[in-house]
């Protein structure tokens, strides 16, 4: 076992704790052909939950491709980047994948780049352009190979959001959904970090991936959960850390996978033989300002005003932001500034709307915020 905690990167193996319920559900989805839209907020874990059964699904069940799409600008970035991973990540040997490019991209010439060590991985190119391929090609390239196969292939899309900043983002949807719904041996599971992007695009009745597939909330890995994953990471150091101890690092940080891994690992640096309110105090000051800088970028070009909201709900105003005692108080300007001034904030990913009312997305930047 690793005996460190594990933050900013997919976590796995024995670092990866909890979600039975949720891995039970994504691998059956996943070993029968089941598109799956996962949503929930940045840092609770959903790349290493999809990780973590794309790792359990044999290949005998189904073949499951990864890719991430946070830096594609176009559609026909997303189309080579969707390719490259297809090919790539269904074969293990190049000359299959050069065979595979040849029977269904004929008109492409791969490039193959390979380190100096025979055993690295290797880089794959395509160039595919609007004046070369349309859309549909590219679209049933998984489905093509799945058939020739005769396997399943599950394509997993991380920072799915991107595609509704697209040029005509609707149509490419459409142009998505179109191919994707009629493939019999090919599934996707599509998540991303922008809950409310994802939520649009996924729930909005007049979207084309409105009820595409099974939808999955993940929320927070519970407190009863993490306590003994926490108390056993300090025992394999030496070091020892009651469960109270081990409940007030969590909900230093609203039980926020990312942070609580990240959080106990400053705890453990700062620890001897035991865990004391002191030395967690200090490891949630060392938390704040490592991401502060992150945290001044996310908030840099906002408006007083916006700002002004920002600390109505960092002191506990949820609702009622248009009576005249909260628009004064915070100075928010006139009430039909209000409803500008949330689309900013929500857009942002800094606040988000519950059932209860507006409230900062990240608990770690609610800290930093209400130190301002």
């Amino acid at each position: 076992m690793n005996d460190a905690f594990i933050y900013g990167y997919a976590v796995e193996g024995d670092n990866f704790t909890d979600r039975e319920n949720e891995t039970k559900r994504l691998k059956a989805n996943f070993e029968h052909g089941i598109n799956t839209l996962l949503i929930s907020n940045r840092r609770i874990g959903k790349t290493s939950l999809v990780r973590h059964v794309g790792r359990m699904v044999t290949p005998q069940k189904a073949l499951v491709v990864y890719l991430d799409i946070f830096d594609c600008r176009s559609e026909y970035d997303f189309y080579n980047k969707l390719a490259t991973a297809v090919l790539q990540q269904t074969s293990s040997k190049i000359d299959s994948i050069l065979q595979n490019a040849k029977n269904f991209l004929s008109r492409v010439s791969p490039k193959i780049s390979v380190g100096p060590d025979p055993t690295s991985e290797f880089s794959l190119s395509l160039g595919i352009t609007p004046k070369e391929y349309a859309p549909d090609q590219i679209l049933n390239l998984a489905e093509n190979i799945a058939k020739k196969q005769k396997k399943r292939i599950v394509i997993c899309i991380d920072e799915f959001q991107q595609i509704g900043e697209f040029p005509d983002s609707v149509s490419v949807q459409k142009r998505l959904r179109g191919a994707w719904q009629l493939q019999q041996n090919v599934s996707y599971c599509l998540f991303g970090s922008k809950k409310h992007l994802l939520t649009n695009i996924f729930q909005n009745k007049s979207m084309p991936f409105y009820q595409f597939g099974d939808a999955i909330y993940l929320g927070v890995i519970s407190t009863e959960k993490w306590v003994p994953f926490i108390c056993e990471k300090f025992k394999k150091r030496g070091l020892h850390i009651s469960e109270d101890m081990a409940s007030k690092i969590c909900s230093e940080v609203d039980n926020y996978s990312s942070y609580v891994q990240q959080l106990a690992w400053l705890v453990m640096l700062h620890t001897e033989h035991n865990v004391t309110p002191e030395i967690i105090d200090v490891a949630v000051n060392e938390l704040i300002a490592q991401n502060s800088a992150l945290f001044m970028q996310q908030t840099e070009g906002l408006s007083s005003y916006q700002m002004n909201m920002l600390r109505a709900i960092a002191a506990g105003v949820h609702d009622g932001f248009l009576s005249q005692d909260v628009l004064d108080s915070y100075r928010l300007g006139t009430k039909s500034n209000v409803s500008r001034i949330k689309k900013v904030l929500i857009d942002r990913d800094l606040v988000e709307l519950r059932e209860t009312g507006l409230y900062i997305s990240d608990p770690v930047f609610n800290k930093w915020f209400r130190r301002l």
